[in-house]
């Protein structure tokens, strides 16, 4: 860095010069905090790199399988330069390669056109040297992660100048489900609340949207075989719904940011909104001998309601592409079942005497079957593993109670299943922002088992419930606490296990969280060089 000033006989002291010339200097020296999560092997130099929006272009290399045209990277293209240089109004996107700094991406496979699922690759491989960025990875949702990473490698110093240093960086993540739930039955949240956390999601390298759609409070998914579930179920059939265009918008959106979108329909319980807009499948209520008009959970013993579960499982696997799909089948009260005579009269056909717990396994192995007939992959919530005696037609299960949640990771795993761990990350709650720790120190395989048992553990999911929570709220509810948890799923647990040493990253992430417009809260005293804006 040249530095050109003048100094008047008088004016300037010798010490005055001095500091002058050691200020400058510590501009200079500024480095980035590092990157949010944490990759599994990162090495840079303070040997640093000018870069220019004007002179910047992303490319493909020569050998790679995916080249221009390709739809996820040329999105992931306009959006991070839009990222790296938030200064720059020019808009226009360079893809020259014959200029000063090119970030050079090779891809093993091509492919682009399609969604990402639950065998994608996120590995990838990136060196930053003098002009050149060279990233490498398997998949295009790979290079997608290494991109984030390299958009959070550039700086800027005091005077607005952008730098990036000297940078090897090996990374792939330690579990391949990281996800973020939203409960839109309880408040309804707009579609752009939905896009812009699917934004900052990618932004810590979260790769799965579990779409918790529908509940008891309402049922705002539009559904084009049964529309009386969202015209009646819905807090208002036209403006608190989810058009089949909405959801597609959200799918796509998700896609370009290499996230899956998990939706689900629970069920036997939680579903008071449903029989709004489907007499007869929720079960009717006994007092003493007679109806009371008032409804439990889906009514297990009658055989329409299998025929409505099968029509809309299969519209809604044809809706959402991803090859999972969570069922839910928790909490289930079983006061009103043990009340109706059709019900008890149907256990004692079926051999189950007046065990509840078979009659629930019983519908959630109908729903099982129903949707592996579609080739999904069913998700269910610990209470169904529970209750199961026949477990072998299970496939994944989520953790979500607490108390000693790992012992409950132990025997889902144990048992041979696939295991998703939630219990730690309930975030919907408000907590104080400090308490972003209890969801870092979380050690998803600290149980005793086998090698095997801990592969079964594919990843972790933060869940954002929606008592308390709608647009207003979400995102400072969100983050950067989801971030904790973001890191614990992607990076090395003997790298991130020290809190203080993470703290610093954290609070830079959190700075350029802000600056990316996302609202998320203060870790601590301090301030950001640039302050959340507002809208």
């Amino acid at each position: 860095m040249e530095v050109m000033f003048m100094v008047r006989s008088g004016r300037y002291t010798r010490l005055n010069v001095y500091l002058l010339i050691l200020s400058i200097l510590q501009v200079g020296l500024h480095t980035v905090e590092g990157v949010w999560p944490l990759p599994q092997a990162f090495t840079s130099s303070t040997e640093r790199y000018p870069l220019s929006p004007q002179a910047f272009y992303f490319g493909y290399g020569r050998q790679s399988a995916a080249q221009q045209g390709c739809s996820v990277l040329d999105a992931a293209f306009r959006r991070y330069f839009s990222l790296i240089f938030p200064d720059y109004t020019d808009g226009r996107l360079h893809f020259n390669q014959d200029k000063p700094f090119t970030v050079e991406v090779s891809i093993d496979h091509d492919d682009c056109e399609g969604y990402p699922n639950e065998d994608s690759s996120e590995r990838y491989n990136l060196g930053v040297s003098a002009g050149q960025a060279s990233l490498k990875a398997e998949t295009v949702w790979g290079a997608l992660r290494g991109l984030e990473t390299f958009s959070q490698l550039v700086y800027q110093n005091d005077f607005g100048s952008y730098f990036i240093n000297k940078t090897e960086i090996e990374d792939f993540p330690r579990f391949q489900f990281r996800g973020i739930l939203l409960d839109t039955s309880r408040h309804y949240l707009p579609v752009q609340a939905i896009l812009k956390t699917l934004d900052a999601m990618a932004y810590s390298k979260f790769n799965v949207f579990h779409w918790h759609i529908v509940d008891d409070p309402s049922f705002p998914y539009q559904s084009s075989s049964f529309p009386d579930l969202s015209s009646k179920g819905a807090f208002h059939p036209m403006t608190h719904i989810y058009t089949q265009s909405d959801v597609r918008r959200v799918i796509s959106h998700a896609r370009l940011w290499g996230i899956r979108v998990l939706p689900e329909f629970d069920s036997p319980g939680h579903t008071k909104s449903w029989g709004k807009g489907q007499p007869g499948l929720l079960t009717p209520c006994y007092k003493g001998g007679t109806p009371s008009g008032t409804f439990g959970p889906v009514n297990p013993a009658l055989r329409s309601t299998y025929q409505f579960m099968a029509r809309l499982f299969k519209e809604v696997s044809s809706v959402f592409p991803d090859s999972y799909i969570h069922l839910g089948g928790d909490e289930v009260d079983f006061t009103c079942w043990k009340s109706n005579p059709d019900v008890r009269a149907f256990m004692q056909k079926m051999g189950f005497g007046s065990d509840f717990t078979k009659l629930e396994a019983f519908y959630m192995e109908n729903i099982v079957n129903i949707t592996s007939a579609l080739n999904k992959t069913s998700i269910v919530w610990q209470d169904v593993f529970d209750y199961h005696e026949r477990r072998s037609s299970l496939s994944v299960v989520e953790v979500w109670r607490e108390g000693c949640y790992l012992c409950e990771v132990r025997r889902v795993a144990k048992a041979g299943l696939r295991v998703i761990l939630a219990s730690p990350w309930y975030l919907d709650l408000p907590g104080p922002t400090h308490n972003w720790a209890r969801y870092y120190t979380v050690w998803p395989l600290a149980f005793k088992g086998t090698e095997e048992q801990k592969k079964l553990v594919i990843g972790g999911e933060v869940c954002m419930w929606g008592e308390y929570v709608d647009a207003t709220n979400l995102s400072p509810r969100l983050w950067p606490r989801a971030s904790a948890a973001a890191e614990r799923l992607w990076s090395d647990e003997k790298q991130t296990s020290n809190v203080d040493k993470a703290f610093p990253r954290l609070q830079d992430f959190r700075c350029k969280l802000l600056r990316r417009g996302i609202r998320a809260e203060p870790l601590y005293v301090g301030h950001c060089k640039h302050e959340y804006q507002g809208v």
